[in-house]
C-alpha cells in the first residue's frame, strides 16, 4: 500500500488535511474579486491550500492563473512568466492559446508546441527594442481583458511574491499598484513565505504596495484536525494509532503540515500491518528522520558563530514566546548582552533560519529545533 502521508511538494486531494475554514475564505475572496496577501512561514502549505482552492473552481465561471515567481529574477522574467500563465489558463487548445497570446501580448512573439503528454505549452520571444513598462502594463491588464471578454471571474495567484524585492527596481510593485486596483472582476492572491520581507512590502509606508491588499496570515493546523486525518490513514492500512499518540506527534511537529506529514510518513513506514504505533514508535521515527538530516544540520550548525549557536540553543530549549533579548535569556545562554542577541537574531532571520513571531522568534525547521535539543553536552551559562 502506498504511504498516504505526503510532504515536500504540493499536497492536494486525499492527502490534504482540513483547512476547511481557509478554503471557504478563499472561495469568498475569489467570488468577490478581493486582493489578498496570504503569508506564513516556509512549508506551511500556502501553495497546497491555494491549489486545492483553485481546483474546486468551475471552469465555466472562473479562469485560474497561477504564477510561480520563484524562477524569476527581473522585471522581464516576471512579465514573461505572467504572460505564459495567463495564456495557458485562458484557453485549452494549442490554436486558441496561440490566438489569445497574440491578441493580448503585442510586445511578445508567442509560439505554441505540444509536449510528450500531448499538452500545449507556450514560449515567448520579445519585440525589440524592449519597453519594460509597456510590457508590464499589458501583462497586468490582460486578466481584466479576459474577464470582460469571456464573462468569467479571473483569479491570479502570484506565488513567492517576495522575489520581486530582489529585482533591480520597484517597477513591478508600482505597476501592480496602479493597474490592479481598478480591476473589479479580478481576484489577486499574493503568496509569500518570508514573512518579514512580505510584511515590509505590504505594510511599509514607503513601499508602492502599502495597504494595497487585505491580510490573511496562515498558521499551523490545529491538533484536533489532525486526529481523524492521521487515525483514518493508519486504519486503512490495518495499523492502529490512538489519539494520545497523535497528540504527542503533533506537539513535536507543532502542527506544521510539512513536518507533521513527514513524521507521520516515517511512523507509518515503521509500523507493520496489525501493529499499534505508540510513543516509542514516534521516537524511533524521529530518530530515523534526524539521522537522515544530521549531515545537513551539522553543516549549518558549523557555519554559525558562537553567539548565533547560543541564540538558537536558547530558542530550541525554551518554550515558545520566550523573550530572547531579556537579561535572563542572554545570561542563561551566555550571550552577555541584548545587543549580542539582536545581532545574532538579525543574521539568523536573514539566513531564513528563524522567523519573527509575536515578539519572539521560532526556528523555521522544526526538525532542526529537535536536532539541537537532542545534542549531548549542551552547557548553559550560570
Amino acid at each position: 500500500m502506498t504511504n498516504p502521508f505526503q510532504y515536500g511538494g504540493v499536497v492536494i486531494g486525499e492527502a490534504f488535511c482540513n483547512r476547511r475554514r481557509e478554503l471557504r475564505d478563499l472561495r469568498r475572496a475569489f467570488e468577490s474579486g478581493e486582493k489578498l496577501f496570504v503569508y506564513s512561514e516556509r512549508r506551511l502549505g500556502k501553495t497546497s491550500l491555494v491549489r486545492e482552492a483553485l481546483g474546486k473552481l468551475p471552469r465555466s465561471k472562473f479562469v485560474a492563473v497561477y504564477v510561480d515567481l520563484w524562477p524569476t529574477d527581473s522585471e522581464a522574467s516576471f512579465a514573461l512568466a505572467t504572460a505564459k500563465a495567463i495564456s495557458l489558463a485562458a484557453e485549452t487548445t494549442a490554436r486558441r492559446i496561440l490566438d489569445t497570446a497574440k491578441r493580448l501580448f503585442s510586445h511578445f512573439v508567442p509560439s505554441v508546441s505540444v509536449d510528450e503528454e500531448g499538452k500545449p505549452t507556450i514560449s515567448f520571444g520579445v519585440v525589440t527594442p524592449r519597453k519594460p513598462e509597456l510590457e508590464l502594463e499589458q501583462v497586468l491588464e490582460a486578466p481584466a481583458v479576459i474577464a470582460g471578454q469571456q464573462r468569467r471571474r479571473v483569479v491570479v495567484v502570484f506565488d513567492e511574491i517576495q522575489r520581486i524585492l530582489e529585482f533591480e527596481s520597484d517597477l513591478v510593485e508600482r505597476k501592480l499598484r496602479s493597474v490592479i486596483q481598478h480591476q473589479a472582476d479580478v481576484c489577486y492572491l499574493f503568496l509569500g513565505s518570508r514573512k518579514h520581507l512580505v510584511q515590509e512590502m505590504f505594510l511599509g509606508k514607503s513601499r508602492p504596495l502599502y495597504r494595497s491588499a487585505g491580510h490573511y496570515p496562515l498558521g499551523p493546523i490545529h491538533q484536533q484536525h489532525w486526529l481523524g486525518f492521521i487515525r483514518e490513514r493508519f486504519r486503512r492500512a490495518g495499523k492502529t494509532i490512538d489519539d494520545e499518540t497523535i497528540r504527542s506527534l503533533c506537539r513535536l511537529s507543532e502542527g506544521h503540515p510539512f513536518y507533521t506529514q513527514h513524521l507521520c510518513h516515517a511512523l507509518w513506514e515503521l509500523c507493520e500491518p496489525g501493529a499499534r504505533a505508540g510513543e516509542e514508535s514516534i521516537q524511533d521515527a524521529l530518530r530515523v528522520l534526524l539521522e537522515r538530516e544530521s549531515h545537513a544540520y551539522t553543516m549549518l550548525w558549523e557555519s554559525l558563530t558562537t553567539n548565533q549557536r547560543r541564540f538558537l540553543r536558547g530558542l530550541a530549549l525554551e518554550e515558545g514566546g520566550v523573550k530572547p533579548f531579556s537579561a535572563a535569556f542572554t545570561r542563561r545562554y551566555g550571550l552577555r548582552s541584548a545587543s549580542n542577541a539582536q545581532r545574532a537574531a538579525e543574521v539568523l532571520v536573514e539566513r531564513d533560519v528563524i522567523d519573527p513571531e509575536d515578539g519572539s522568534f521560532l526556528i523555521v525547521d522544526r526538525f532542526f529545533r529537535l536536532w539541537i535539543r537532542t545534542q549531548e553536552n549542551w552547557t548553559v551559562a550560570g
